[in-house]
């Protein structure tokens, strides 16, 4: 169940943002990658493990610094990023011993990643050499 909720909240999220706009700006998804990366942190606080909390932390770092490495120059950076956060989500359990993470959130986050990272790369292709999210002009308009 956790697969098809992600997979189908990924789609929503992404279709919603683009109706209304929010995707405009390139910082929509690799926001939305810091964003699916910090969770394993909230989980690690509810558990009550310093270890934990640390190495999720240390995960998190590489994540973050795709998600800037792709805002700052290429967003197929951002696209691998979540994916790769989605293959990091199916190995977790075996990575990092996290008591606070739910059984049921590793399939719905990584299916939610790769949902994400697919949406991301589908805008990437149609924009045929514009990237979606290109910085706005000063006058409020796409460049």
């Amino acid at each position: 169940m956790g697969y098809g909720i992600g997979s189908l909240l990924s789609l929503v999220v992404s279709v919603f943002a683009r109706l209304v706009g929010l995707d405009r700006d390139r910082a929509f998804y690799p926001t939305v990658l810091i964003v699916v990366a910090s969770y394993y942190q909230l989980f690690a606080l509810m558990g009550g493990t310093t270890h934990a909390l640390l190495i999720e932390l240390s995960v998190m770092a590489v994540f973050v610094a795709a998600a800037v490495a792709g805002f700052k120059g290429n967003l197929w950076v951002v696209v691998a990023a979540l994916v790769g956060h989605g293959v990091f989500d199916f190995f977790h359990a075996g990575i990092v011993t996290n008591a606070g993470v739910p059984a049921w959130w590793p399939p719905f986050c990584m299916s939610y990643d790769v949902g994400a990272g697919g949406c991301l790369a589908w805008l990437l292709l149609r924009a045929k050499g514009k990237a979606p999210g290109d910085r706005p002009q000063a006058d409020g308009r796409a460049s």
